[in-house]
């Protein structure tokens, strides 16, 4: 079965699909991430060195499976010569 079959079959849960929508910000962010530091010819490893981390680390975030501080992604930002920029967005 492909990713995108499963996706779908499964984004006819309510609870599924309301929990991977409200993961969307965070993989944006990530993509973003991941986008830049291609774009700039960067691996892992370069990025871990200009932020003062470990490979592992840019690792984690890129995947997913790591909840960074904002400091962090800061730092991340200002090493692929950008910056982090927070919203508050309420329905009312």
């Amino acid at each position: 079965m492909k990713w995108s079959d499963l996706k779908n079959e499964l984004m006819e849960d309510p609870a599924f699909r309301q929990a991977y929508e409200e993961l969307e910000p965070e993989y944006q962010l990530i993509r973003a991430i991941i986008k830049q530091r291609k774009l700039k010819g960067m691996t892992q490893a370069e990025l871990a060195r200009r932020v003062g981390t470990r490979q592992s680390a840019i690792a984690r975030l890129e995947s997913g499976t790591y909840n960074p501080s904002l400091r962090f992604l800061k730092k991340v930002a200002k090493a692929l010569g950008g910056k982090i920029e927070v919203s508050l967005k309420c329905d009312n």
